[in-house]
């Protein structure tokens, strides 16, 4: 009886060491993927900001994956695992707060004196009207431009996850907290995924076609200067002023 006594005491500790076991694999296998993810990430950040820390924080998104991950749905780990670690990776440098104020400042300054031509001109204004008059030139409004894209990007998380599932099973109910990453994770309904849709369809056709190519996509800034042949200062200009529109859009279905 004491030696079955025994037996069953160890068991939990045996199966315990064989989950930690386990875990380590599964966390080990995947770390490349994760490095994988904090590069592309890291690509569209200030050289400030270390890819190690990245990395780090989408390991801890990884385990948490590992932790919570439902083999039952019809969910490959891989694709789950992703959607968590780039979110532990972005939630980390949200908490970071490292867009600085004079960058905060300049873009509420550029908000209102894009707003303010719009409603007087009664169309979206030219770079060298908002450039008379906010006093600057033209290099400077496409620096700042370029400035703003690189924290919008944290800020929205990635438009590629929209929708009410996506093709590769994953849905906006297998990760927690996805109304917390950002405005286009609000899209987790039919109706409110049909309303941004058609809110992207209504943006001037440049700003329609830097937003579908940089997030849907995935191409960089460079590459869509080459496709509508500007510079890159001019389409962080371009991808700047749509993702303003969007942003009241997206704010109206929130309120």
């Amino acid at each position: 009886m004491r030696i079955q006594e025994a037996t069953d005491t160890a068991r939990p500790d045996a199966q315990s060491t064989q989950h930690h076991l386990d875990r380590e694999r599964l966390a080990l296998a995947h770390l490349i993927q994760v490095r994988c993810i904090a590069q592309k990430l890291s690509s569209r950040l200030p050289a400030s900001i270390e890819l190690n820390d990245l990395v780090g924080a989408g390991v801890l998104g990884l385990l948490d994956a590992i932790d919570k991950f439902d083999p039952s749905r019809a969910v490959k780990f891989k694709t789950y695992a992703e959607v968590r670690v780039r979110g532990a990776i972005l939630d980390s440098l949200r908490k970071l707060d490292w867009c600085p104020r004079s960058l905060r400042r300049k873009s509420k300054k550029l908000e209102r004196a894009r707003d303010e031509l719009e409603q007087r001109l009664g169309r979206s204004p030219a770079e060298h009207e908002i450039c008379e008059r906010m006093n600057i030139p033209l290099e400077e409004l496409h620096e700042l431009a370029a400035q703003i894209c690189t924290f919008t990007v944290v800020s929205l998380g990635s438009p590629a996850e929209l929708g009410n599932g996506r093709q590769d099973g994953t849905r906006p109910a297998d990760i927690p907290e996805a109304a917390e990453r950002g405005p286009f994770w609000l899209c987790h309904t039919s109706e409110i995924r049909d309303r941004v849709d058609a809110a992207i369809a209504k943006l001037p056709r440049r700003e329609r076609l830097v937003v579908l190519l940089y997030y849907f996509e995935e191409m960089s800034m460079e590459e869509l200067g080459r496709v509508l042949g500007v510079s890159r200062g001019a389409v962080s200009f371009i991808h700047s002023k749509a993702i303003g529109r969007l942003r009241i859009k997206l704010n109206e279905l929130t309120t």
